[in-house]
């Protein structure tokens, strides 16, 4: 078995879809660097950074914000806090951005899924993961891809808050993007993984919005790391110093009625061990909570969500292991 530690550290390099690195070395060892071979390099290296400023939700600017983006409508830079870096890219299916382009009469309502990104909590953003957001519109769901403030500025719990927030904000506003909010998923990889189970596993982080977590249809967790001691590696910075893995791990941190969980890890992850979410996985289950769990074939750390991008999908099943959940529990 593996070990369970995992050291959250940005890399070196930026990859194209962030620095999602997560390292088992101590913090005095020399971060290892994370690549991408050239596929996946080619593949996702097409994915432009967006540099427009955030906008207040408004039907004016959902539908005049609409732009074409992989055969789907994109709304870029909505703010749902009033920090700058709290705001959220909306991917529509293409025949509802169609709909709103032409302001036709929608009487659909689509499944939502809101994506946290990974990046050590340090690093990466929405844009880098636009296909995810591409991936997951093409499937039929509304899909919101989320930014949050990061380490070392804001530790924990401020990125667990933000993801929090942001799926209030998802539920409350899921009529106005013709989404049905009783239909609705988190999902999240790596360090984002971490950021939407915690979000949800425990019901402060949902409390202030009047939101409880079985409210959420259900959870998407890749490679996450839920379970391990943080002080002992370079990923400390993104706790507070006094902080100890009984008060911030996932695992030990759950309260309230919990929604069904798909939990996945990758068969060769060598970032994120599965131990992580093996203990994960037992705390929601002695806790009374619905778990599938499932391995990733031949999926990398990095291919375990580069994959759900369309030139990668031959890499691995990722999206089709998350598209059979999804449409189990949301359609």
């Amino acid at each position: 078995m593996k070990d369970s530690q995992a050291n959250i550290q940005p890399n070196e390099e930026t990859s194209v879809i962030g620095n999602i690195g997560i390292n088992n070395k101590p913090a005095h060892k020399k971060t290892r660097t994370l690549r991408f071979g050239g596929a996946a390099i080619l593949a996702l290296g097409c994915i432009a950074l967006a540099t427009q400023n955030a906008q207040a939700l408004s039907p004016l600017a959902i539908v005049n914000g609409i732009t074409s983006s992989g055969g789907v409508g994109v709304s870029k830079d909505i703010l749902y806090g009033d920090q700058p870096s709290q705001d959220l890219d909306i991917y529509y299916p293409k025949p509802l951005a169609q709909a709103m382009k032409s302001q036709s009469t929608i009487n659909t309502r689509y499944p939502m899924v809101v994506f946290v990104h990974g990046g050590s909590w340090e690093s990466g953003n929405k844009e880098q993961y636009a296909f995810v957001g591409q991936s997951l519109a093409k499937a039929g769901y509304v899909t919101a891809v989320i930014n949050y403030r990061k380490a070392p500025e804001h530790v924990y719990p401020d990125y667990v808050k933000d993801a929090a927030q942001a799926i209030a904000w998802s539920i409350e506003n899921a009529t106005s993007l013709h989404a049905d909010p009783s239909r609705l998923a988190v999902m999240g990889h790596s360090a984002g993984a971490f950021n939407a189970v915690a979000a949800v596993s425990n019901a402060d982080f949902l409390a202030p919005y009047g939101v409880k977590p079985s409210d959420i249809s259900a959870v998407v967790g890749i490679a996450g790391p839920y379970s391990y001691d943080f002080r002992k590696f370079d990923s400390a910075s993104a706790f507070p110093s006094d902080a100890t893995p009984d008060e911030v791990m996932p695992d030990r941190q759950l309260k309230g009625a919990q929604p069904p969980y798909l939990l996945l890890t990758a068969e060769n992850d060598k970032i994120v061990y599965d131990t992580n979410t093996i203990k994960m996985t037992q705390a929601l289950k002695d806790f009374g909570a619905t778990v599938e769990t499932g391995e990733i074939k031949g999926a990398s750390h990095a291919t375990s969500i580069g994959a759900m991008a369309k030139p990668l999908r031959w890499v691995n099943d990722v999206r089709a292991q998350v598209l059979t959940y999804l449409n189990k529990q949301l359609q």
